[in-house]
């Protein structure tokens, strides 16, 4: 069960901190980081919740396959991370340092959305779910302060590394997940 959380919020914490990295190298006054840090944490622990809301029901309807989706969903977060546009990521990171509001929620959704994977494959992991989403907001709120803290001197690639190994971690996880299934 240790291995399972520790392969589970691992990558989600390097995925937050590199997001909060890239804006610590933006800037943000010392009065936003709790701000953001707390916005941070509300997303990147209610998104497993309305994952789990929607993979239970959806597991129910499709039956033995559920395993399966739950497994291609993960390892297709995974894939994603591993291919996003830098480009895009600063964009979108410059617009989440500016805005209030309505935008800073879809914002916040956006960068949730790996957590949102974990929810939807909760059931296949057969983690107690209070536990798992009480570690993510723990780790989601220290890594994003220490992200928000040591952007400015982190260099953009050891940032873009974390980022990618986040990737590397989730799909990495839903591969043992399929062997496992297999395997069974």
């Amino acid at each position: 069960m240790i291995a399972k959380l520790v392969a589970l919020v691992l990558p989600l914490g390097l995925d937050t901190f590199a997001v909060a990295a890239a804006l610590g190298m933006i800037g943000t006054a010392p009065a936003r980081r709790l701000r953001i840090s707390l916005l941070f944490t509300a997303f990147e622990a209610g998104m497993p919740l309305i994952g789990l809301a929607l993979g239970a029901p959806l597991g129910h309807a499709i039956g033995a396959a559920a395993d399966y989706v739950a497994i291609g969903v993960l390892l297709a977060f995974g894939i994603y991370t591993l291919l996003a546009s830098e480009e895009r990521e600063q964009k979108r990171l410059a617009e989440f340092a500016q805005v209030r509001g309505v935008s800073a929620l879809i914002l916040g959704v956006s960068i949730s959305l790996d957590e949102f994977a974990i929810g939807f494959t909760l059931g296949l992991l057969r983690l107690p779910a209070g536990l798992v989403i009480g570690l993510i907001a723990l780790q989601a709120f220290v890594v994003t302060q220490l992200g928000l803290r040591l952007g400015s001197r982190l260099s953009a690639r050891l940032r873009e590394a974390s980022e990618r190994l986040a990737g590397v971690a989730l799909a990495g996880l839903g591969i043992a997940l399929l062997t496992e299934k297999l395997l069974s």
